[in-house]
């Protein structure tokens, strides 16, 4: 499982995850959509920590710098 995701990438889905976690916790969102907002908070926060996104795999993307990949 080679890294694809640059610093920034991953950055901007921590924060996003943090959001929604956020509304859910202030009762913002609830139901289904919480609950899927949940579910992806934490693919996020998962894929974060082990830059690396599946997603990205067919498609041959990567936000990685050429110096990081080293």
């Amino acid at each position: 499982m080679k890294k694809n995701m640059g610093n920034i990438d991953r950055g901007i889905r921590v924060l996003v995850a943090v959001a929604i976690i956020a509304l859910y916790f202030m009762n913002q969102i609830s139901g289904t959509v919480a609950i899927i907002g949940l579910a992806l908070s934490a693919v996020f926060i998962l894929t974060s920590v082990i830059s690396f996104c599946p997603l990205y795999l067919p498609f041959g993307l990567s936000t990685r710098k050429k110096e990081e990949e080293k």
